[in-house]
């Protein structure tokens, strides 16, 4: 018999709830810094809320990074959706990890492509992963962009079988993840 008891068992750990909620925060600051820094030109210099854009994009980077490495080795409760539904439930979460991971790197190529260095926590400058003045590297910051307005719709998605989850269906899948 195990020691666990039975409410544990079906809500993810301690340690991928605090990734969810991090990435969360991250995420939503990425996005207002995104939608309030001035627009990128060909002269523009990574100050100020561009600045602070690149190393939230950084630190979600490295939280990602740990989020798959915990995922990959924890797996997660069992749910007790019907087939339909838990098909959907992983697509949608595959499609999030691969937004979540595509949309920061994308915008990573472009700003090495603009000579601008990244550094994660102010501190480990991460390899540039575009030569300065690459036509590729410049093109991936259209993308990162208009892959942004994917993440957002899949977090809407998200969000809204969550909310279906408590509000409809009365089940505890919301719970799982919440504190």
């Amino acid at each position: 018999m195990s020691r666990i008891p039975h409410h544990d068992r079906e809500r993810y750990g301690l340690v991928a709830r605090v990734l969810h909620w991090l990435i969360v925060a991250l995420v939503a600051a990425q996005f207002v810094l995104g939608w309030t820094m001035p627009d990128v030109h060909r002269d523009t210099q990574p100050v100020d809320l561009i600045a602070w854009h690149l190393a939230t994009g950084a630190a979600l980077i490295a939280a990602m990074a740990v989020r798959v490495a915990w995922r990959l080795t924890h797996r997660p409760p069992p749910t007790a959706l019907p087939p339909l539904m838990d098909t959907v439930s992983r697509a949608t979460h595959f499609l999030l990890y691969a937004a979540l991971i595509a949309v920061p790197v994308l915008g990573w190529a472009n700003a090495s492509s603009r000579g601008w260095a990244i550094k994660l926590f102010g501190a480990l400058q991460l390899p540039a992963l575009a030569p300065t003045g690459s036509t590729i590297g410049h093109a991936m910051g259209d993308v990162h962009s208009a892959l942004a307005w994917v993440l957002l719709a899949l977090i809407g998605m998200h969000i809204g079988a969550a909310l279906f989850h408590r509000f409809v269906r009365k089940d505890k899948v919301l719970q799982r993840i919440t504190w």
